[in-house]
């Protein structure tokens, strides 16, 4: 499967997930802010990513858990080294670097892009 069957699948999943109109998902996409992503649907993205790649995806590999709880990761509201850190470490998929200048706990969702999931399904599927 190349790139850009992938995206398709994606976009798909997404149409589906959020309820959103097939131009709206581009890879730069938000999935909170631009296609209005909340908590209970990335659980559905989740399970539709699974059906249509046919992959499993474990707790924590596509989205990170409970970081924002952790001292070590998040400070008076900005996400520390350590945390960046962790989070390049756990989703290799997601490009933070628009955190390195300005990283604020509340600037991590923009993070979350179609490309991010692009990214993770393709590498699930060279695995």
């Amino acid at each position: 499967m190349n790139r850009d069957e992938i995206f398709e699948k994606v976009r798909e999943v997404l149409v589906e997930a959020l309820g959103v109109d097939d131009d709206e998902v581009t890879p730069e996409a938000s999935l909170a802010a631009d296609l209005g992503a909340e908590s209970i649907d990335f659980l559905d993205i989740v399970f539709q990513l699974e059906q249509a790649f046919g992959f499993k995806i474990e707790q924590g590999e596509l989205f990170p858990e409970n970081v924002t709880q952790d001292p070590e990761f998040v400070k008076d509201g900005l996400v520390t080294e350590k945390g960046l850190a962790m989070l390049r470490e756990r989703l290799p998929h997601i490009d933070f670097s628009k955190l390195d200048d300005d990283p604020q706990i509340t600037r991590v969702a923009q993070v979350f892009t179609v490309d991010a999931l692009v990214n993770f399904c393709e590498r699930k599927l060279a695995a």
